[in-house]
């Protein structure tokens, strides 16, 4: 038997734009890394973290990585002990789901060295709860994708339904990262609590365009319903140059752009990978304009999720 294992689980976009809370794919890079031991004493510990600045807690009940694992052995009746050593490899408060990687990449090794008693899907809801102790919500747009991989549609919460969208055309993602935090609590604090009857129509609209464009393959249907007059409009504003980058991403040969989840981060789409590093670096140009600094992702959509190292 297996006791000790490590496990790699991806950064993932949340809400896609006309998808707030329902859509997220997973990247090949960047991701967490977790290293998942069994051990004598019941419960779950974390020996170390890395690559956090000393700013996460090594309390598995106030680390999304500890967290899901505790729900997870609690669900099972079980007393096995695991302890957990997370490798932070990407920006915290990025809006590419860093809480959701470490619960991913934990719930995955966990369920592992346990003998994987659960399938993929059966892990969501654990790391659902891990999101909810670390921003309050226990949204899925970014722990699924990040634990089944690909594009995922959460087509309800109650009770959960999860559905993976077939991706039928070549899809590219630029990330730009903007080195500035933004708390999940603060972007989703600032949203407004109703819409109007024809924002619901557009936003709708645009959903539906975006599953039947990448289920017909057809990268001009993605792009025009990339929109999203929900969420953008308001988040925008936290985010300096926001509307300059994105002008300056579509003229670049992008078929989208938006924030990645509560953001700074800003993710572009290509049909065509040549495109991603001329995208991305009129994306960096315009973000420097603003005096800010940045680092820039260029990935393919990660059709694996978590993998074993």
């Amino acid at each position: 038997m297996v006791n000790k294992i490590k496990v790699f689980a991806p950064a993932t976009v949340a809400n896609v734009a006309c998808g707030f809370d329902i859509f997220g794919f997973a990247l090949d890079f960047p991701g967490d890394i977790v290293t998942a031991t069994l051990t004598s004493k019941p419960g779950v510990t974390i020996s170390s973290i890395s690559g956090d600045g000393s700013t996460l807690s090594h309390d598995p009940q106030k680390n999304t990585a500890g967290v899901g694992v505790i729900k997870l052995l609690a669900s099972l009746q079980s007393s096995q002990g695991i302890d957990l050593a997370l490798q932070k490899k990407m920006p915290l408060g990025s809006g590419l789901g860093s809480s959701a990687a470490s619960a991913a990449a934990s719930l995955f090794a966990a369920n592992t060295l346990l003998g994987s008693p659960l399938k993929l899907h059966e892990l969501v809801p654990f790391a659902m709860e891990a999101e909810k102790a670390a921003c309050g919500a226990a949204h899925a747009d970014n722990v699924a994708p990040s634990l089944l991989g690909g594009f995922v549609l959460i087509r309800s919460y109650n009770p959960l339904d999860l559905i993976q969208i077939p991706i039928n055309t070549p899809l590219f993602c630029c990330v730009l990262h903007p080195k500035i935090e933004i708390h999940t609590e603060t972007a989703r604090g600032i949203l407004k609590k109703e819409v109007s009857l024809a924002q619901l129509v557009e936003q709708s609209g645009n959903a539906a365009g975006l599953i039947t464009g990448l289920i017909l393959g057809d990268p001009r249907l993605i792009s025009r319903s990339l929109q999203d007059v929900v969420v953008e409009p308001v988040r925008a504003s936290l985010i300096p140059g926001f509307h300059t980058i994105k002008s300056a991403a579509l003229s670049a040969g992008a078929l989208g752009c938006s924030i990645s989840g509560s953001g700074p981060s800003i993710f572009a789409l290509a049909s065509d990978k040549r495109d991603l590093e001329v995208i991305g670096n009129a994306m960096q140009k315009a973000c420097h304009a603003e005096g800010i600094e940045n680092e820039l992702f260029l990935s393919s959509i990660n059709m694996q999720g978590p993998k074993i190292l």
